[in-house]
């Protein structure tokens, strides 16, 4: 095409004589224009075309990763629920007879209040993002706040659950340690004793201390804000997931 301008604008130059060289020099310089404008729009196109291609590998990277994290956000939502209903039911027991208390198989709803996990969402994919710079290449501004959202809503769930971890390490265990059997406990955990503690045990005696009922109560309080804390991640994930799905 450059070939094509140059014969048009020497043709012009030789028509006219005197002006000859003010015609090819100006005409030079629209063909260098010419082409530095060419070169430049394909290269802009080149580079989008690569910006679009490199979107696309991150936007899967994310939608694969958070599906991973959303089937071990619900493994885990619902394994601390059960930790959360065995504390409602031994709040229910505080200060009931002796006689019900027998009826009822307490050992393996203290074990139960015991068995929760913490959620540990792998960021691979979104930490390579944010660290690499790369986050400016989404072209979806809802996905760029739903993943700041994330951050936020994993920090304020991580800080929950160490004050909810160490409440049951440094007060619920050394409490029941002192007032309880944890062989007894533990009979239904994957210790799996096949013997019971033969040592003269009121392991009753909790269900009448104040102090237990509180200890409950604190912990069932912070494990509801976990708990609250990944019913918001789990929103937070779904519409990830919507927004990263490749169409």
């Amino acid at each position: 095409m450059i070939n094509f301008f140059r014969r048009i604008r020497k043709k012009l130059a030789d028509d006219n004589k005197p002006i000859k060289y003010f015609r090819y020099a100006i005409g030079e310089i629209i063909l260098v224009v010419i082409g530095i404008l060419i070169a430049l729009s394909i290269n802009n196109w080149n580079e989008g075309r690569l910006a679009k291609i490199e979107e696309k590998a991150i936007l899967s990277n994310l939608n694969r990763e958070f599906m991973q994290n959303k089937k071990a956000l619900i493994s885990v939502m619902k394994q601390n629920e059960r930790c959360y209903q065995a504390g409602i039911t031994i709040m229910s027991l505080i200060g009931k007879n002796r006689v019900e208390l027998e009826s009822i198989n307490t050992d393996s709803l203290l074990f139960r209040t015991l068995e929760f996990n913490s959620f540990d969402p792998s960021e691979n994919a979104l930490s390579d993002l944010l660290q690499s710079g790369r986050l400016q290449l989404l072209q979806n501004e809802n996905l760029k706040d739903l993943l700041y959202d994330w951050s936020r809503i994993m920090l304020t769930a991580v800080d929950n659950f160490k004050g909810f971890d160490n409440k049951i390490e440094n007060d619920m265990i050394p409490y029941l340690t002192k007032s309880h059997s944890l062989k007894d406990i533990d009979f239904h955990g994957p210790l799996n004793w096949k013997t019971k503690s033969v040592l003269k045990i009121d392991k009753l005696k909790i269900f009448e201390d104040v102090e237990y009922e509180n200890l409950i109560d604190d912990t069932l309080y912070r494990l509801m804000s976990y708990r609250d804390d990944l019913e918001v991640a789990k929103i937070i994930i779904d519409n990830i997931i919507k927004e990263t799905s490749l169409k």
